[in-house]
């Protein structure tokens, strides 16, 4: 779990949710900073992307939502009748949710994930959170981890980007600098910065499908649909267990 000095995202939530307008800072390692509108994880469903809204409509059973931040997604199924579990390191996102209605909402890290948490058969990666995959080597180890606390008809819902979708000079210099230290394109080392507080730095990332199709071979899921059609390369995949 974050300390409070570093739980920059959460205080940001907060204030969001306390009608203080807030924007936390996503600062990369090669000095690349922007801001994002902390009001984005309050959206309400029609601001949803494509993607998001129609993936909805697979959520089935019993849901682990894998950094659930201030419940937008949560609180849409848990008001559709699914027993939702939503997990974050973020000690403020969590009370920000439970505020918020979510009923279940614990501090736990998605290297964490556990039998504790009862049978899941959904699993929520959304709002780009198959990013905590992280890198090459934890991407498989933690979708074999998440196939273990499962049903076996499970699925997982996930978000993430296509970084070869963008032109931009700043990040295609920055995926050069990834392949010469022998990283994926896409795997983004940083923290997020709020007023005073800022979070570790982590790795996160971001996949074309096809990256996610070879991430995922060597476990016991596969690419069963992808939704959206954001030219910015945003996507929503749908995995399911493979057949034995």
């Amino acid at each position: 779990m974050l300390t409070d000095r570093q739980d920059a995202q959460g205080h940001a939530m907060w204030d969001e949710l306390h009608g203080r307008a807030a924007e936390e800072i996503c600062e990369r390692d090669d000095g690349f900073v922007e801001s994002v509108p902390t009001r984005t994880y309050f959206e309400p469903f029609d601001a949803w992307s494509r993607g998001e809204r129609e993936a909805m409509d697979l959520v089935r059973g019993r849901v682990l939502d894998v950094g659930v931040g201030a419940g937008r997604h949560a609180l849409r199924l848990q008001a559709q009748g699914h027993d939702v579990v939503g997990i974050d390191v973020s000690p403020k996102a969590l009370e920000v949710a439970r505020l918020r209605g979510l009923e279940d909402a614990r501090g736990c890290s998605a290297t964490q994930v556990g039998p504790f948490l009862g049978k899941i058969d959904t699993v929520l990666m959304l709002g780009n959170n198959f990013g905590l995959t992280a890198n090459r080597r934890r991407g498989p180890w933690l979708l074999r981890r998440l196939a273990n606390l499962t049903s076996p008809d499970a699925r997982i819902v996930a978000e993430t980007r296509d970084v070869y979708a963008s032109d931009d000079p700043a990040h295609l210099a920055y995926h050069e600098r990834n392949r010469a230290r022998k990283r994926m394109a896409g795997q983004v080392h940083l923290r997020i910065r709020y007023r005073r507080r800022a979070t570790p730095w982590f790795d996160y990332l971001f996949v074309s499908p096809e990256e996610m199709e070879e991430l995922i071979r060597p476990t016991p899921w596969r690419i069963r649909d992808v939704l959206g059609d954001d030219p910015g390369g945003q996507y929503v995949a749908v995995l399911e267990k493979r057949r034995r």
